[in-house]
């Protein structure tokens, strides 16, 4: 099992050290919303390695997709959890807010992540070893690419909600903005012009709102969280542009105490005297 003191970026969002080729540890950005991993470009070049077009991959973000040219890793190591002999892809450390990568854990099936905010603490294991007493135990499915995903509501309206580490605010797609619309009064959830950027270099336009009551899991409730609704390439890539669908990223996530996702058996525990229930 590896644990280590949590820390987060300036966007909010969980770092972990993890070894590359036996050097290291880096801090990488632990990603539930990836399937794979990136290096920035800084830490390529201090790990002595180019770049081509040989182990080039194409990166789907959420506001676009680019094909970046990629390094040749003979191991990546967070905890007890190694990637192998991989190619993966470089992007500048701008993108990622000055971290020196991004750890993607969507893809791996024995995965654990446990996060505990008030004692500092991220463990990433390929079982559990700790104990947690949870608020609310949640079961969930998992979708394309690996991604964990929840049941939630907005107001009456169901909608899929990606759990996404990797994201700073919480999205909305166009169908889930319309349901909502649909139950508030005119002079209600104003939104407001946005702009979303991503892992490639493309920005999206958004409206941004307050979003009325969330619903997750088993009756957790989220007051006032603003939420971007856009026409995000993501949800085309998720095929997830007719139904309500969003993003829950660190806006969210953070208010907990403590949450656990059991990639395997697609549950997710939560801790939390912040959040109403």
């Amino acid at each position: 099992m590896f644990a280590s003191p949590t820390r987060l970026d300036r966007s909010g969002r969980i770092l972990a050290p993890v070894m590359i080729n036996g050097q290291g540890p880096y801090r990488m950005i632990v990603d539930t919303g990836a399937a794979h991993s990136t290096l920035s470009s800084e830490l390529a070049q201090a790990l002595g390695l180019v770049p081509s077009d040989e182990y080039s991959l194409v990166l789907n973000g959420v506001t676009g997709t680019a094909r970046v040219q990629g390094v040749f890793v003979e191991r990546l190591q967070a905890g007890d959890i190694a990637v192998k002999r991989a190619r993966i892809p470089v992007v500048s450390s701008a993108l990622m807010a000055g971290a020196d990568g991004v750890l993607g854990i969507a893809g791996l099936n024995t995965t654990h992540i446990y996060v505990d905010f008030r004692k500092d603490r991220v463990v990433i294991a390929s079982k559990s070893e700790h104990e947690l007493h949870p608020s609310a135990l949640i079961h969930g499915t998992r979708i394309r690419d690996g991604l964990f995903a929840i049941d939630a509501r907005v107001l009456r309206v169901r909608a899929l909600a990606i759990i996404d580490t990797g994201a700073e605010r919480s999205l909305g797609n166009l169908a889930l903005r319309d349901a909502v619309r649909k139950q508030l009064k005119d002079t209600d959830g104003v939104l407001q012009a946005a702009e979303v950027t991503g892992v490639t270099t493309d920005i999206a336009a958004g409206e941004a709102g307050a979003a009325p009551p969330i619903t997750i899991g088993n009756g957790i409730k989220v007051d006032a969280i603003p939420i971007t609704y856009g026409d995000f390439h993501i949800f085309k890539v998720w095929n997830l542009e007719k139904r309500p669908a969003m993003i829950i990223g660190m806006d969210v996530l953070g208010l907990v105490d403590a949450f656990e996702i059991d990639f395997a058996k697609a549950q997710m525990r939560i801790m939390t005297r912040n959040m109403r229930d």
